[in-house]
C-alpha cells in the first residue's frame, strides 16, 4: 500500500495512491463507510496504519479500484511533504564507503555518524530548494527514508522490520563548505529552510521485495549522478532502527534518512531528483538566494 499527502483546495489531506491515480481518504470515508484520519501524521501516530494495511489487503483494494470518479489523476496530484512535524529527523551520514571518499574522509566503520535536522527543513515535492546566502557550496543527496510506526526502545535488528510503518524518498542537503570549515558545524550546515524534502509516497513494507535490494539514486538536471544499492551501505536500516532506538525511544512518524550514494553540488536553477526502485521519484527546482 501506499499512501501520500495532497495539496487540495489549499490545504493538505491524506491520500491514497492507487494504480491509477489517488483517492483523498476524506472520499474513501464518505464512500466506502470508513473512519480513517485524514492527517497522515496521525494515521501513523494512532496506529490506525496497519488497520488500514488489513482493511486494504482483505476488501479495500477492490473496493477502492471500483471508485473510478473520485480518484485524482497523477497528472492532476499535487503533492506535499508525507508530513510536517516528526518529533526527530536522524541523517546517516558517510554510509556508503564511495561516498566518504567524496569528502576525503574515512567512512564510519564502527558506529553509524548520525545527526538531526530541525522539523523546519521540511519541504515537499516539487518545493524550491533555496541555498543560502552564508554557503557558496551546498549539496544535494537522495537518501531512502526509513519511517518509523510504532513507539519502541531497545530494538533487536531481527525487530526492526515490525517497528517501521514504511519508506520513503528523499532528498537532504548539506552546506557542504560550512562543514568542512570544522565538523563541528554539522549541525548547522544541514538545518538551513528547505535542506530535507521527503515523499511523495509513504511505501509499506509489503510492497518492497527485499530493502537491501534497493537501488538509490542521485540525479541533477536528468542525468545520473551516484547510484548505489541497500546492501552496500555499511549500516544497513534495520541496524540503524536498532542502533537509533538504543539511544533514544523512537516514536510514530520519526524519520531515519539512511544516507546517500553520493552528494552532488547544486547550483541556481538545477534540478535534483532522488530515484529507488519502485518507488515514485522525488524531484525539486534549486534556487540561490545570492541570486536575487
Amino acid at each position: 500500500m501506499k499512501l501520500a499527502t495532497v495539496l487540495r483546495d489549499g490545504r493538505e489531506t491524506a491520500a491514497l495512491v492507487t494504480r491509477d491515480g489517488v483517492l483523498l481518504i476524506e472520499d474513501l470515508n464518505l464512500k466506502l463507510n470508513q473512519e480513517w484520519s485524514t492527517d497522515l501524521f496521525e494515521i501513523i501516530q494512532s496506529g490506525q496504519l496497519d488497520r488500514i494495511k488489513d482493511w486494504y489487503k482483505t476488501e479495500g483494494k477492490h473496493r477502492v479500484e471500483e471508485l473510478e470518479t473520485n480518484k485524482i489523476s497523477f497528472e492532476e496530484v499535487k503533492y506535499g511533504p508525507l508530513y510536517r512535524h516528526p518529533r526527530k529527523i536522524w541523517g546517516i551520514g558517510l554510509n556508503y564507503v564511495e561516498h566518504a571518499a567524496d569528502l576525503s574522509e574515512k567512512a564510519p566503520n564502527t558506529e553509524p555518524a548520525s545527526f538531526m535536522k530541525p522539523d523546519t527543513t521540511i519541504i515537499g515535492p516539487l518545493d524550491t530548494i533555496e541555498i543560502p546566502l552564508q554557503s557558496d557550496r551546498t549539496t544535494a543527496e537522495a537518501e531512502l527514508g526509513i519511517i518509523i510506526g510504532k513507539e519502541c526502545k531497545d530494538v533487536s535488528e531481527e525487530d526492526a522490520p515490525n517497528v517501521i510503518a514504511g519508506f520513503t524518498t528523499i532528498i537532504d542537503m548539506t552546506a557542504e563548505d560550512i562543514l568542512q570549515v570544522n565538523p563541528r558545524y554539522l549541525t548547522r550546515s544541514k538545518s538551513f529552510d528547505t535542506f530535507f524534502s521527503f515523499g511523495p509516497h509513504l511505501v509499506t513494507p509489503d510492497e518492497v521485495d527485499e530493502v537491501l535490494n534497493l537501488n538509490v539514486s542521485t540525479v541533477i538536471n536528468g542525468n545520473l549522478h551516484r547510484k548505489n544499492i541497500v546492501s552496500n551501505m555499511t549500516f544497513r536500516p534495520w541496524h540503524l532502527v536498532s542502533f537509533h532506538s538504543k539511544v533514544m525511544k523512537l516514536l510514530p512518524g520519526d524519520i531515519i534518512s539512511s544516507g546517500t550514494p553520493g552528494a552532488v553540488v547544486i547550483r541556481d536553477g538545477d534540478v535534483v531528483e532522488c530515484h529507488i526502485d519502485g518507488f515514485e521519484k522525488l524531484v525539486n527546482p534549486v534556487k540561490d538566494l545570492k541570486a536575487y
